[in-house]
């Protein structure tokens, strides 16, 4: 069906011959009638990673297919939500051994993207937790693989985007949690320097991560929140919360009716937004124990948050830069500053030692902002580009929407290797994207 399909970021948009499925013949049946294809779970990537002419939705194609309560290990289709998955498994006490700051992506979309979540210091990123997946190849077999069998299928489809087959089944172990709950630690920090020497105090808290404010200047350059956790304990809860303690009460979501116009998005609404956010913790440490959900997914107590950025849409910018190269955070915060374009959403993150193919993370600090399209942004993100390349950095795939195909060859050392196994099990070049193609990845 002809539709026109965007990602989280509504932009780019394109018209799109969308199919969906239900059982494996009726994906093998699409796929044999098509030349180019490429699988799209929820849209919850940012730029066009799941945009192709012929888009495959695995959203129907959505069963647990086993889940052992002792050990925590859990099998599913491809198609399944995280938010549907965390509805089964933590009223049974366990919870996912790594998840992004939304629930609603799929496991298929987990796994293309290698999500990364608060705890990647101590965790590591979701592949690190897969005990074997099926593929749809471009030969149109299924493939079953794992970090030991057929090896270079599935690093090439950790973190891939879409580009080795279409997913179809995932089997990946859980996290044993008491509670539903998170006791949470929120430090202000002065400026970045700070922040900075908080990661390092606290880093021992299996999940952190900080807001930051892009527009201040001076001593309170960087300055921002650090926000650490753990899964909290039975003893930790109130009264009320111990009686049914791996059980949370429902809340009405908000939702953003429609687009807000673009004039509502400029330096003056960031940095009052950054005030006021900066401002709302009065002390300078707050404990308290919340729900997993806010602390893990504040943003998806807003649905379709999204059009806050209008009708153009938005990009986010994700970089990660090695650890002993903060000087490049600096230089790009302080570029960001000059220039006046601060992000409402600007999440700083500490990534720990990775050996993978094609996945995002290395050790370092990884920033997210948010970036409303407009005249003169994808320039301004060029130059950005060019201080990551400085660095020895890189930019995310699941949240890019333009890079240029020389910054993805220059940053990403295995992008060779990754692109002879796409050779290896998409020859004819059956799974593309509009970003494989302008990446040089399957033209």
């Amino acid at each position: 069906m002809e539709k026109r399909l965007a990602n989280w970021g509504n932009y780019p948009a394109i018209s799109c011959d969308e199919t969906s499925f239900s059982q494996e013949d009726q994906i093998q049946d699409f796929i044999s009638s098509h030349s180019s294809v490429i699988a799209r779970g929820n849209g919850r990537c940012y730029g066009d990673a799941s945009l192709a002419s012929h888009s495959v939705s695995t959203l129907k194609y959505d069963k647990v297919l086993a889940f052992d309560i002792e050990t925590g290990i859990f099998e599913c289709q491809s198609g399944i939500t995280l938010d549907q998955i965390l509805n089964i498994i933590v009223p049974q006490g366990w919870f996912l051994p790594v998840t992004p700051g939304t629930k609603f992506i799929t496991i298929g979309g987990a796994v293309a993207s290698d999500v990364h979540g608060k705890n990647h210091h101590v965790d590591g990123s979701f592949s690190g937790h897969i005990i074997n997946m099926d593929v749809i190849t471009g030969n149109q077999e299924t493939i079953t693989c794992s970090a030991n069998i057929e090896a270079d299928l599935f690093w090439a489809t950790c973190g891939g985007m879409g580009l080795t087959g279409i997913i179809t089944r995932v089997k990946f172990g859980l996290k044993k949690i008491d509670t539903a709950y998170i006791r949470q630690k929120q430090i202000k920090a002065k400026n970045l320097e700070d922040l900075i020497r908080l990661f390092e105090e606290y880093k021992d808290y299996t999940y952190s991560m900080a807001w930051i404010d892009c527009l201040q200047k001076g001593d309170a350059f960087g300055r921002g929140i650090l926000i650490v956790g753990e899964h909290a304990t039975p003893q930790e809860l109130s009264e009320q919360q111990r009686k049914a303690p791996l059980h949370l009460a429902q809340k009405r979501k908000l939702s953003m009716p429609f687009n807000l116009p673009s004039f509502t998005l400029n330096t003056l609404t960031v940095k009052a937004f950054n005030w006021l956010y900066y401002l709302k913790n009065t002390k300078r440490e707050i404990n308290n124990v919340i729900p997993y959900e806010p602390f893990f997914y504040p943003l998806d107590a807003i649905l379709h948050w999204n059009r806050g950025y209008g009708k153009a849409g938005f990009v986010q910018y994700q970089f990660v830069l090695p650890l002993e190269k903060k000087d490049g955070l600096v230089a790009i915060l302080k570029k960001i500053s000059d220039a006046g374009l601060g992000s409402f959403l600007a999440v700083l993150k500490v990534f720990g030692k990775q050996d993978s193919l094609i996945s995002f993370p290395m050790e370092g600090y990884t920033l997210a902002l948010d970036f409303p399209v407009r005249k003169g942004l994808f320039e301004f993100l060029d130059q950005l580009d060019e201080i990551v390349l400085q660095y020895g950095g890189r930019l995310y795939l699941s949240k890019d929407a333009r890079m240029k195909q020389e910054v993805f060859w220059q940053s990403y050392p295995n992008a060779q290797k990754f692109a002879d196994i796409i050779k290896t099990y998409n020859g004819k070049k059956l799974f593309r994207s509009i970003q494989s193609d302008r990446l040089l990845l399957t033209q």
